[in-house]
């Protein structure tokens, strides 16, 4: 696979599946040893504040595994000092409500400034590379870059809402949010990832856009998992995620 373009194997919703009756099984960090066995180049988790999921062993077991960790977690004092001292490879700042499912949207960059510039001043400090999850909006990515942080993650979940409701003039107009968003972080000297919602389809889409350099996917997969195996898996999305970079897949 082009070196350009990296995947990164969120395994929360592994330890979804064990906390739903306790216990210690399934194991994620077991997870995110047989992902990176079938070929992923990283690993995400998400440290929510309710603990939900990942749980603070699982961060400190993940950190140890000789890949890039990227801890996803809100911008919060308690997030941030546990980062700041298991220094992993790269933190992804992302919004967090007690009552949400999952992640829903990208950060309140404009109006958490302060927050926020004090979050990456502290991370980056620690020699950790910070990410913000973001919204494919104009404004929010000049003011990422005007704070410092030298990724953001574009959320692509409203789009794959839209193919998924088979809205494909909406969907349509989120892709070309998508792509007019990746060109303009280029050219603010920012570097381009991409999550939320992704599965062989739409990662093979958002593959052909050319400034995006890494894919986080979890959800999708671990579901997959189920049905043809962690590897089997994994395998078909960097398939689908090659034929995207080889210009086969331009639309959404």
């Amino acid at each position: 696979m082009p070196s350009d373009l990296r995947l990164g194997i969120n395994v929360d919703h592994v330890a979804t599946v064990r906390n739903a009756r306790g216990g210690v099984l399934p194991d994620p960090v077991r997870a995110a040893r047989a992902a990176l066995e079938a070929g992923a180049d990283g690993i995400t988790a998400h440290l929510r504040e309710d603990r939900r999921h990942i749980r603070d062993a699982d961060i400190a077991a993940l950190r140890e595994l000789p890949v890039p960790l990227n801890f996803e977690m809100a911008a919060t004092e308690e997030m941030v000092a546990m980062a700041v001292g298991l220094r992993p490879h790269a933190c992804c700042l992302v919004p967090e409500k007690r009552e949400e499912r999952t992640t829903e949207g990208g950060l309140d960059v404009l109006g958490q400034r302060d927050v926020l510039a004090d979050s990456i001043a502290r991370l980056s400090d620690a020699g950790i590379r910070v990410s913000l999850f973001v919204e494919a909006s104009p404004d929010v990515l000049a003011a990422a870059a005007e704070l410092g942080a030298p990724v953001v993650e574009l959320h692509t979940g409203s789009w794959c809402d839209a193919l998924a409701a088979g809205d494909a003039e909406r969907a349509l107009t989120e892709f070309k949010r998508i792509v007019a968003a990746a060109s303009l972080g280029e050219e603010l000297g920012l570097e381009l990832h991409a999550g939320h919602g992704l599965d062989y389809a739409t990662a093979r889409a958002i593959s052909a856009v050319p400034q995006i350099r890494e894919l986080n996917i979890g959800h999708f997969l671990i579901g997959e998992a189920i049905f043809v195996g962690l590897g089997n898996a994994i395998a078909r999305m960097r398939t689908a995620m090659e034929q995207g970079r080889a210009g086969r897949e331009v639309t959404a």
